[in-house]
This record gives C-alpha cells, structure tokens and sequence, in this order.
C-alpha cells in the first residue's frame, strides 16, 4: 500500500457513505428507516459525532446496496 493510502481519515470515510447515501436517492431520514435507526443515528456518525463499529458499517452498506468490501476498496483507491 503507498504512503498516500495508508493515510486514510475518518472524514474520507464519513464522505464516502454520504456519498453512496445521496447517490441512492436516499435522505438521512429514509437510510435510518431502513437500518431501523433514529435520523440522528445517520446524522451523528455522518458528522462525525460518533464513529461506527464493523457491524453497523456493513448494515448500512447492505442498507444502501453495496458490499462492505466495495466501500473498503474506494476508499483505498481514492474515489
């Protein structure tokens, strides 16, 4: 893995799911529904305000259709 890779932020993370969330077609409010969450569940760790663990990471990624290794791989390619 190169220097630039290994540097990946929790803000990088928050923005890849944004951006998956959006690219869905999905508010913060229909993604909670769907994780059967509060909106201030997607809100907090959207913003920043709490950080996820491995298994609400994969919920929300088969809530938004996408696999967990997928989300990983963008990440480390800088998408």
């Amino acid at each position: 893995m190169s220097d630039s890779n290994s540097q990946i932020s929790a803000e990088q993370f928050r923005q890849v799911l944004i951006g998956l969330r959006v690219r869905n077609g999905l508010s913060q409010s229909s993604l909670a529904s769907r994780l059967e969450k509060p909106q201030s569940f997607v809100s907090k760790y959207e913003t920043g305000e709490r950080r996820l663990d491995v298994l609400e990471f994969i919920a929300i990624c088969h809530a938004l259709a996408i696999s967990p290794a997928e989300v990983i791989q963008q990440l480390v390619d800088g998408e």
